[in-house]
């Protein structure tokens, strides 16, 4: 039986409780590196979707008169 994979949005949830956690500092080195280990997991899950999300958004943008055409937006500080 194959795993249900969260959404953006309860994997971005568990990351900020998990580095919550670790930012309390109460935990042994075992829970730690567990913790650290299961942080970098969700960040790169994170990425994907995000990633797939923008690559989505690129794909749907229309263009004059040819159909759709990729776009690049600069972010939030300009820099692309």
């Amino acid at each position: 039986m194959s795993e249900e994979k969260p959404s953006f949005e309860e994997a971005f949830q568990e990351l900020e409780n998990t580095v919550e956690r670790l930012e309390e500092g109460d935990l042994t080195l075992q829970e730690s590196m567990a913790l650290f280990e299961r942080g970098i997991e969700l960040v790169k899950y994170c990425a994907q979707l995000l990633d797939e999300a923008e690559l989505k958004v690129k794909t749907l943008l229309p263009s004059s008169g040819e159909g759709y055409k990729l776009v690049e937006y600069p972010d939030e500080e300009g820099i692309s």
